[in-house]
């Protein structure tokens, strides 16, 4: 028992001591609590976030753009396999050349062969035939041809293709994606 009441009184003087030393030492700055962020530590990682969004902001317009071009490369191929698709249905049918076709049970008028470039709202002609979304959009040259931009684009005109219909002479053609707007 006699050790134990020992242990109890040495550290009680124990704490008397440090508290003690603390009330000694405060006017010193080292024991103060910091209140908040010094004004250069607010610059500083203002500056980092600065050099981040710099360095991460193109990268991130390059991964947009490249998305929108390989959205376009998906949507030249989905109309070229249309086409054939048409095509290939309506020459095993015995069909003649401008009857349309039933694909997926959705009606397509079709020109010397090959889907119709042309329609109201996209409507039964090659649009349609290939199935493509919302995430397009048309323009018409001439009734003969089509261009299939993509929606959300910078510079849609810049960032399309093209659908020539078929002629009494020539196939149906699919034209080269332009990039340069997207």
């Amino acid at each position: 028992m006699l050790g134990k009441v020992d242990f109890c009184c040495q550290t009680k003087s124990y704490g008397l001591f440090f508290k003690s030393l603390s009330e000694a030492m405060r006017g010193y700055d080292m024991f103060k609590k910091q209140a908040g962020f010094t004004l250069i530590e607010l610059i500083v990682v203002i500056v980092i976030l600065g050099i981040l969004a710099a360095t991460a902001l193109p990268k991130f317009m390059g991964i947009q753009s490249g998305a929108r071009i390989s959205t376009l490369q998906g949507a030249r191929g989905a109309v070229a396999s249309a086409m054939n698709i048409a095509y290939a249905t309506q020459t095993s049918q015995g069909l003649a050349s401008n009857v349309g076709i039933t694909l997926d049970g959705i009606s397509i008028a079709m020109l010397n062969g090959y889907p119709a470039a042309g329609g109201a709202g996209n409507v039964s002609n090659i649009y349609a035939a290939a199935g493509l979304s919302a995430d397009y959009n048309t323009a018409s040259a001439t009734a003969a041809t089509i261009f299939i931009q993509v929606a959300n684009a910078p510079t849609p005109g810049t960032c399309s293709f093209s659908y020539n219909a078929a002629t009494t002479t020539l196939p149906a053609q699919v034209g080269a994606v332009v990039t340069g707007g997207c």
